[in-house]
């Protein structure tokens, strides 16, 4: 089984994985035959989807993604935090290493001076840029989203983000609070817009520009919901009506729970309508209905984000880019909605630290398609004939081999031993062995019985990272990264497929 805690840094290792063998079948190849890659990345989704198997969720877009995509079922982020899991993330590297655990240093001045994934793709001559919440803004990220060592131009952040936690929803009363649950009218809301609208405006403006351009693209595009406060466009409720949202399915808090275990969900008590609730800390039970209305939003949100989702890749297959750009879509990590008592994140139980996780390789997980055809029609989810896409059938450890003609339905890694990827002749294999290990004293890094980020020391060679501020030179972490950056090898991109080339690995 692969260790909770090990799916996001398997995103960099696949990315890289695909990265490094196409571009070493075809050394010699030129800037034009580089895929592009874009990167989705949203906040505190967990697999809520159809396509994982939810049959209320309505996210038509990010299903069809997946019906052209390889699918990962247990893909869990290194912590649910949101600085720590994207530094990991984007370092190929845990938290153990990076030594970030909340929001308060910066990787490259207080563990080491380690690359991330975008670094390599514009240190190989892609234009990498970042739109909306990529790295987690402030300390973290040395309020610069890591410019300039990771992104080639200025990052971009929404001008209506600011409004976020402001007193902007409408309650019962008809004032204005700064409230959890937040459906508004988009035209009355300051800018008459909101952050992830920009956020998909500005990232498709950036696609137009790529698509002349002699350079291949790193593009990540990073959404805010459903992160609370669930502030979406208000007609989203009309897709969950309260009287179809059922409670979690196991709401109290486990009568042998230890405290440690335990997240008092602090961050959406500071809401004013849940202030108005007045419950006991730190385990008194949301109201039933009250209850119901959290799920409802959150629920929304899922659905509002899959339409920004389906414009976006709408726009990547109107630009004719959908043939030449691998996408990634992933969250940085789960969130509670009122599972053993619990909400929010911050806690170490499966649905704060599981995540989607889904590549889409053009000619290698799909099909290419043929001139004129779109692969990502937007889909809207107030249709009532979108259906989710079926999950299909679980390989054990195997993913099949895919050509032009046998893509049938998304391809699914459940967990394995070992991973290898193999393209046409050429082959580049990573090879992991999963020990046993017990948990910290502090008792925070344990789920379902594993450490929480545990991966195994790799037989590779460590990767190096640059010295501040341009040159290469030894990594000042106090301990051997667990992971080397999955992205090492020097000069390998990835190239536009050809046809007789199948995708095939297993897990």
């Amino acid at each position: 089984m692969l260790p909770p805690g090990g799916g996001l840094l398997w995103l960099g290792l696949v990315l890289g994985s695909v990265c490094a063998s196409v571009g070493s079948a075809a050394p010699g190849n030129s800037a034009t035959d580089a895929l592009n890659v874009l990167l989705i990345i949203v906040d505190d989704l967990r697999p809520s989807l159809g396509c994982y198997g939810d049959k209320l969720i309505r996210s038509p877009n990010m299903d069809q993604l997946a019906s052209h995509s390889l699918l990962f079922q247990n893909a869990f982020a290194q912590q649910a935090v949101c600085a720590p899991s994207r530094v990991s993330l984007l370092t190929g590297r845990r938290p153990d290493t990076t030594r970030l655990y909340d929001f308060n240093s910066y990787w490259r001045a207080h563990s080491g001076n380690f690359s991330t994934i975008p670094q390599y793709f514009k240190e190989n001559g892609y234009v990498t840029m970042s739109v909306g919440k990529v790295f987690h803004p402030g300390v973290s990220s040395n309020h610069s989203d890591d410019s300039p060592y990771s992104w080639s131009v200025p990052p971009y952040h929404p001008s209506s983000e600011k409004y976020e936690n402001t007193k902007t929803c409408r309650g019962p009363d008809g004032e204005l609070h700064a409230n959890l649950l937040c459906p508004v009218d988009v035209a009355d809301v300051p800018e008459g817009t909101l952050p992830d609208k920009q956020s998909t405006e500005q990232a498709i403006r950036l696609l137009g520009k790529m698509k002349t351009s002699a350079s291949p693209f790193f593009l990540a595009v990073g959404y805010h919901k459903p992160h609370i406060p669930f502030r979406y466009p208000k007609e989203f409720q009309k897709l969950y009506p309260l009287e179809n949202i059922t409670l979690a399915p196991d709401p109290q808090v486990p009568a042998s729970l230890p405290p440690v275990a335990y997240n008092p969900w602090m961050d959406i008590r500071r809401r004013e309508d849940v202030q108005a609730l007045n419950l006991s800390v730190p385990y008194g039970l949301i109201p039933a209905d009250f209850q119901r209305k959290i799920r409802q939003s959150y629920f929304a949100c899922v659905s509002y984000l899959d339409t920004q989702v389906g414009h976006l890749l709408s726009a990547l297959d109107d630009l004719q880019l959908a043939s030449s750009t691998i996408v990634a879509l992933t969250s940085d990590h789960g969130w509670a909605l009122g599972e053993h008592g619990e909400w929010a994140k911050y806690s170490n139980f499966d649905v704060t630290t599981r995540v989607p996780l889904v590549f889409y390789v053009p000619g290698r997980t799909a099909p290419l398609p043929a001139a004129g055809d779109k692969l990502f029609p937007y889909l809207d989810p107030f249709d009532s004939i979108s259906e989710s896409v079926e999950p299909g059938v679980k390989g054990k450890f195997t993913l099949t081999s895919v050509s032009q003609s046998s893509q049938a339905g998304p391809l699914q890694v459940a967990s394995g031993p070992w991973l290898s990827w193999s393209l046409s002749s050429k082959k580049l294999q990573f090879e992991k062995t999963l020990p046993e290990t017990s948990a910290g004293q502090d008792g925070h890094r344990c789920h379902g019985g594993r450490p929480v980020g545990s991966l195994p020391a790799s037989r590779g060679p460590r990767g190096t990272a640059l010295s501040l501020p341009h040159a290469r030179g030894t990594c000042r972490a106090a301990r051997p990264s667990s992971l080397p950056h999955p992205l090492v090898s020097r000069g390998a991109v990835p190239r536009r497929p050809e046809p007789s080339e199948a995708f095939s690995g297993t897990v």
